[in-house]
């Protein structure tokens, strides 16, 4: 659609490019990559939550070999995931990096051979899945929001988001399952 002129066209729908880059889901997303994440796909990856790649997997915003720039959120999270050199050089050379050095630098949680990507995301997806979800909710939009928060800032927003919580029911179930040594039964949905 680049080369025909359509560029804005890509990124109109809602949640911008892909459905998923403008986009603040409730829930966690999980990538599971198994092959190359380049441009939008990268920029896709970056939108998620946690990422599991095959070792063969190749990340990166090639755009600038192409005269573009990555547009559907690469250049915003990129620099707050990694070192700002390391954007710098992935931003301005296009070059892509191998799923270790991805590892290495915390753009993806597991690296693992490439016929295990799918099982290993689901098996993440199943251990968030044992927890409470408005705890798994609230922690996660805590973390996602504490980059741009002042450490008095992030305290005060923690109360916000733990009263809720326990609110539901599912401290206190979680809690007493502990100390039954049984599985808890979560309230929140």
């Amino acid at each position: 659609m680049v080369a025909q002129g359509k560029a804005n066209d890509i990124a109109r729908g809602k949640g911008g490019f892909a459905g998923i880059v403008t986009r603040d889901f409730p829930k966690p997303i999980i990538a599971a990559v198994n092959g190359p994440a380049l441009a939008g796909g990268f920029e896709i990856v970056l939108s998620c939550d946690l990422v599991v790649a095959a070792e063969t997997a190749r990340f990166g915003i090639p755009e600038v070999k192409r005269g573009l720039m990555a547009a559907a959120g690469g250049l915003i999270r990129l620099p707050k995931r990694v070192p700002l050199a390391i954007a710098l050089e992935l931003a301005m050379t296009g070059d892509p990096i191998d799923a270790e050095r991805a590892l290495q630098l915390g753009l993806v949680n597991r690296v693992v051979p490439a016929t295990r990507v799918v099982d290993e995301a689901i098996a993440i997806a199943e251990r968030i899945g044992e927890n409470s979800p408005i705890a798994v909710r609230n922690s996660r939009r805590l973390v996602r929001e504490a980059a741009e928060l002042t450490e008095a800032e992030g305290f005060k927003r923690t109360m916000e988001l733990m009263m809720p919580v326990f609110e539901s029911g599912d401290a206190v179930e979680g809690a007493t399952a502990f100390a039954e040594k049984r599985p808890p039964v979560w309230r929140s949905t």
